[in-house]
């Protein structure tokens, strides 16, 4: 019988021994959470290693990702693919061990962790898909989603204020399938944290509505084990397993100390720790039989073949829910979706509205719905404001908790909202798209680039979009806003004029599989602008020609949004006095910038001068009019004023888009 101790001092060895080939890491917090992870996932975590995208798998997170080498050290050991010679090359170039845990390199990789907090953020958010998948699908004796949603916190994870957000909806919204475990080491990077983090923990989570179970030794297995059974007793609350632990536990001279947190052991204290532990093996070695009593492939294999087995029954029983699952968890579109998108954005063409984007936004929402079952939307606090709401939308009630539902009040939660996307993205079955003003996406900021950098596809909807805000002034007025969302790498920003361009975008949106899209939508009403039929599928480049001149052109003016109207006005004037120019309407640099080379020099000819327009900072336009050319802009805050006040106060005219025209012609 191999000994629990042995057990756990293989995930210390293959993390020391890993962190100190690699010079770096964080050996302190896995060594320390050992025990812990060996109680969940030898007792516990239903999970198949040659399967780690089985539908009905337990979730494990390891919110505290510095600790990363934890959670390679049980991929390793239970089965996973993922050999040794990876962990010889922790944190190396292109190696499957990077120095935080990263969604899509690793198998058994829930989710990218490491700026601290995200991971219980998105933890919330796998246990609210279980929740409502269960709610939708499962049906007497067919309980085809039944798993729990496991998280490690450290203190780092409960300072940070998103974690406030997402614990207090977790109690909310009675997540009984998340359970999370405080590893209270009572240690950061900057030493003991006695001095900054004095919070009554236990009391902050009762106060949410977490069930906390208080005081256990997190180095005694069967204690955590006892305490997980007690989590997943109760039906009607999240629970918090305050586990006490030593950072670094089994290095005789650094555990519970700073030295542990940040930085490998040294090869002495390596050395003094295999003594310590009484393990006799060289780096990287775990004894055959230790290897074996950790291997999770059988019984992974085991719960996997029952759970097929109950959905080869379901299916029988309940033919189109099955099929609809599948295709859920798949993330394939449904059947229809192509013919319903094509007839209501020929609606949307013929309708000639003059509507805010935002309403144009709600509108496609709601023409989309029928064939997007797994669409959830949601707002931090402005669904009136955002109208990210449809009829026949069912809120997500806390009364009523049991009935499901496919529209989440976030409450003022931004970063919260966006963390909690991003884990129902992660955990399949749903489409989530929640809303703010633009000028708040500065609050989830962090989870945003999260979404872009993870790959996985929440849409994102910023109202509000720019000194158009009006009498609000600078603090609501975005700038810079769509400038630096545009900035980040594989985020699809999409800018649009009217109606029809919000349409395309939304349909974009949903047919991206590994982009995030943001969606910025105005709050005042805008003029339709007719497209011909061709017109509609340009809209899909990202930029194309939406009114060209007779000839060629002396100039070009690129657009987005509400100055697509700014530049058609100064298109006009500027033909009243004899000058030609062309107006391109940009709504996703993004799109545009992956069409070939041919099609952006048939929008952007060579040496045809260039000016945009557009109501927030000019730096971004140089890469498509370059030096030479002009941006009328924005570089300074707001103003508090009525709409046309604010425009005309900052130059955002027609007048001001002519004179920089003809000053760019004019070389």
């Amino acid at each position: 019988m191999v000994s629990q101790a042995s057990l756990a001092n293989a995930i210390r060895v293959l993390t020391m021994d890993s962190v100190q080939a690699a010079n770096s890491g964080h050996p302190g917090a896995p060594m320390g959470m050992a025990e812990m992870a060996l109680a969940l996932w030898s007792r516990h975590l239903k999970h198949n290693p040659a399967d780690p995208a089985w539908p009905d798998r337990d979730r494990f997170v390891l919110s505290n990702g510095h600790g990363s080498m934890l959670l390679y050290a049980l991929l390793h050991l239970t089965g996973y693919d993922l050999p040794l010679d990876e962990l010889k090359n922790f944190r190396q170039l292109h190696s499957k061990t990077p120095g935080h845990p990263e969604y899509g390199l690793t198998a058994g990789v829930e989710t990218t962790t490491g700026p601290l907090g995200q991971g219980i953020g998105n933890s919330v958010g796998l246990a609210l898909a279980e929740k409502l998948l269960a709610i939708e699908f499962n049906r007497e004796g067919f309980a085809i989603v039944d798993h729990y949603n496991y998280v490690f916190v450290g203190d780092g994870c409960l300072m940070e204020g998103i974690s406030h957000e997402v614990c207090s909806l977790a109690g909310t919204w009675k997540l009984s399938k998340l359970i999370a475990f405080f590893d209270d080491n009572g240690m950061s990077i900057d030493g003991a944290v006695e001095g900054w983090f004095t919070d009554d923990t236990p009391r902050r989570f009762e106060a949410y509505g977490w069930n906390v179970i208080r005081g256990v030794d997190g180095h005694d297995v069967d204690a955590v084990d006892l305490a997980i059974c007690a989590a997943k007793s109760q039906h009607d609350k999240p629970t918090l397993i305050c586990c006490k632990t030593v950072i670094g536990k089994g290095a005789p001279n650094k555990a519970g100390t700073i030295d542990v947190h940040g930085a490998a052991l040294g090869k002495d204290e390596v050395a003094a720790t295999r003594v310590a532990l009484g393990i006799t093996e060289g780096a990287f070695e775990v004894p055959e039989a230790v290897r074996a009593a950790w291997d999770g492939r059988a019984a992974g294999a085991t719960r996997q073949a029952e759970w097929q087995a109950l959905f080869a029954a379901y299916r029988a029983a309940h033919p189109k829910l099955a099929t609809e699952f599948v295709r859920r968890m798949k993330g394939e579109l449904h059947p229809e979706f192509s013919a319903t998108a094509a007839e209501a954005l020929q609606a949307v063409v013929s309708k000639n509205e003059a509507i805010a984007t935002r309403k144009a936004s709600q509108n496609a929402i709601q023409a989309l719905v029928p064939v997007m079952p797994e669409l959830i939307g949601g707002s931090a606090d402005l669904t009136g404001s955002n109208l990210t709401n449809w009829k026949g939308c069912r809120s997500i009630r806390p009364e009523a908790m049991a009935e499901g539902g496919n529209y989440i009040y976030y409450g003022v939660r931004e970063f919260g909202m966006v963390a909690i996307m991003n884990g129902l993205v992660l955990h399949g079955g749903f489409r989530p798209f929640g809303g703010t003003y633009l000028m708040f996406s500065e609050y989830a900021r962090n989870a945003i680039r999260m979404a872009a950098l993870m790959r996985i596809n929440p849409i994102f909807i910023f109202t509000h979009d720019s000194v158009g805000v009006g009498e609000d002034g600078p603090t609501h007025q975005p700038i810079e806003q769509a400038a630096t969302l545009r900035m980040v790498p594989n985020l699809d920003v999409w800018r649009p004029c009217n109606s029809v361009e919000t349409f395309v975008a939304w349909q974009i949106a949903i047919e991206h599989r590994s982009t995030p899209s943001a969606l910025i939508l105005t709050r005042q009403n805008l003029p339709h602008l007719a497209h011909h039929s061709n017109q509609t599928s340009m809209i899909r480049r990202g930029g194309y020609v939406l009114k060209d001149c007779s000839g060629a052109p002396k100039a070009v003016i690129i657009a987005t949004g509400s100055e697509v109207c700014v530049a058609l006005d100064a298109q006009q004037a500027l033909a009243e006095k004899g000058i030609a120019v062309r107006v391109v309407s940009m709504p996703s640099s993004f799109m545009f910038d992956q069409q070939d080379l041919s099609y952006r020099e048939s929008v952007l000819p060579r040496n045809v001068p260039r000016v945009a327009v557009e109501a927030g900072v000019t730096g971004y336009w140089r890469q498509y009019v370059g030096l030479e050319g002009a941006v009328v802009g924005i570089d300074r805050f707001g103003e508090s004023a009525p709409v046309s006040q604010v425009f005309e106060y900052f130059g955002i005219t027609a007048a001001a888009v002519l004179t920089a025209v003809e000053g760019v012609i004019a070389g």
